[in-house]
């Protein structure tokens, strides 16, 4: 496979969705008041100005768009093989089981945008959480007996069906609990949606084209809603509208990717999502585990997330946000090299390493805490 063809590849996925995500969200800038999307600054908010909600479609928009155009093209190319014969042939691609395996895809879409509907009216008129939550375990069971299964190398299908619901449902709160501060769920999404794409378009014994590529695409998206109006100080914030549907491509996509082939890798690479996703799945735990200590409702808003507690040890909004990044882009490289040993010890060491990030993190705002406390 040429240099060139994959950068080709890799511009051709990543460029058009950047553009057209900024482009949308730059005009819910300035729909967002009259639609009623402005989030307002409380006690629960870092922010101190109203602010426009509302990105998420923007997201949705640069993401759905570009593979629509996508589909059409591998249509096209599916019926005829005249086009197909125009094509390099280091690509080697069947496009008729690309076009088959295309309509799960769109299932994992429809799932994503009926998602995207559903928090895009948690914004308007802050739905019960329960209603959100039975709404996303039903979009996650419906996608699951749709074929977007793991099979986590157990014979009983009924557990991997069970554990790709759960892994869904957390990372779909994850990622809207990390959504508290200027640039840090779209942030952590990019790194991941990059860090996916790598390991299956590099990493596998052949390209996985198909996912690779749509995870580009989500990449560039991000991309475009982040660098453009979402980094601090943000201009415009995703809503439940955006962090919801990357959570749900990204947790459909990692099921979706094959991590694992026979003859190529050992199945300690099925670990690498969980590398990737560490620090936001830290998060999440690290907030359900201190609402319900404190008699609370896992899903009552707060400022018990990671990025607050940082905060409060006296980093700068930003600073914390960066310092996740970090962390999110350290853990990721984690996954990359589960490709690069071939026995559960190399594996087991690398998850150490994720570990011990993770306990450090742990360790340090737990002992900055606890001197702030001493000091007052």
């Amino acid at each position: 496979m040429s240099t060139t063809f994959i950068v080709g590849f890799v511009l051709a996925c990543f460029v058009p969705p950047l553009i057209l995500s900024a482009v949308a969200t730059g005009l819910m800038r300035r729909w967002a008041a009259k639609l009623g999307l402005v989030d307002q600054p409380g006690d629960r908010t870092v922010h101190t100005e109203p602010t426009p909600l509302g990105g998420g479609i923007g997201i949705w928009l640069g993401v759905i768009a570009p593979l629509a155009v996508a589909q059409l093209g591998v249509v096209l190319l599916a019926g005829s093989e005249e086009r197909q014969a125009m094509l390099p042939a280091e690509i080697g691609v069947d496009w008729q089981e690309v076009l088959a395996r295309s309509g799960q895809l769109w299932a994992v879409l429809l799932g994503g945008t009926l998602l995207a509907a559903m928090g895009l009216l948690d914004d308007l008129k802050s739905l019960s959480w329960k209603l959100r939550l039975l709404v996303q375990f039903c979009l996650a069971v419906a996608v699951v007996a749709g074929g977007t299964t793991a099979t986590v190398f157990v014979e009983l299908p009924y557990v991997g069906m069970a554990l790709t619901v759960l892994w869904i449902l957390v990372l779909v709160n994850a990622f809207n609990f990390l959504d508290n501060m200027d640039g840090l769920s779209s942030g952590v999404a990019l790194i991941a949606a990059v860090m996916f794409a790598a390991v299956l378009l590099t990493s596998t014994g052949q390209p996985r084209w198909l996912v690779g590529g749509v995870l580009l695409v989500l990449a560039g998206s991000v991309a475009g809603f982040l660098v453009f109006h979402n980094w601090p100080p943000a201009k415009i914030f995703m809503g439940d509208a955006g962090s919801c549907f990357l959570g749900w491509m990204l947790a459909c996509l990692t099921v979706m990717g094959t991590f694992y082939e026979e003859n190529f890798a050992s199945r300690h690479v099925i670990l690498a999502p969980l590398c990737v996703l560490a620090v936001p799945l830290y998060d999440f735990c690290s907030v359900v585990i201190i609402r319900l200590r404190e008699g609370r409702s896992p899903f009552q808003p707060d400022k018990k997330h990671f990025s607050h507690r940082l905060v409060e040890l006296g980093l700068r909004p930003r600073n914390a946000v960066l310092t996740i990044h970090l962390a999110t882009l350290t853990t990721g490289i984690g996954a990359l090299l589960l490709y690069r040993v071939k026995s559960w010890t190399g594996a087991g060491l690398i998850v150490t390493l994720v570990g011990c990030v993770l306990a450090i993190m742990a360790i340090l705002e737990t002992a900055g805490r606890n001197g702030k406390a001493l000091k007052e």
